[in-house]
């Protein structure tokens, strides 16, 4: 989440809604086969109180995706369900990186107002060294005279 407070009746695509005949109608399914889905790990969807199944429209959806996997693909139920573990891994993997990206891009930012901090903070009345250039021209020395 966010960090900012949600309105508790907005629906989300995660939030469980959808029992069991209605997840199996929008997802066509028989809902048997939810039910072995469910066992199997492949989609779990939250319960109620009294135990009763609720699908989010974010199940509905990964619901299609193993009926499409299993049928039109010919992968096996346990084929599906690492399918769906290794795409859940690729996406917790992918939010870290947003997460370590946005990490260094605020400690690059630091470093750049630290750096011109220290920038800010030069003296401007020194006069920078030069190398001096060798020329022809004769200077004469003279010690001061003792006692003045």
């Amino acid at each position: 989440m966010d960090g900012r407070r949600r309105n508790p009746y907005e629906l989300t695509e995660d939030t469980p809604v959808y029992v069991i005949s209605v997840a199996a109608q929008l997802s066509g399914l028989h809902p048997q086969t939810l039910r072995q889905y469910d066992r199997l790990g492949l989609v779990s969807p939250d319960r109620t109180a009294g135990r009763g199944r609720r699908y989010s429209a974010r199940d509905i959806q990964l619901l299609r995706q193993v009926q499409q996997l299993s049928q039109d693909e010919g992968i096996n139920l346990a084929g599906i369900k690492r399918i769906i573990e290794l795409e859940n891994q690729v996406a917790a993997l992918q939010s870290r990186v947003a997460e370590l990206q946005s990490a260094v891009e605020g400690a690059a930012a630091t470093i750049r107002a630290r750096e011109a901090a220290v920038h800010a903070s030069y003296r401007r009345d020194l006069v920078p060294y030069q190398e001096a250039t060798r020329t022809s021209a004769l200077v004469v020395w003279r010690p001061p005279a003792r006692g003045q």
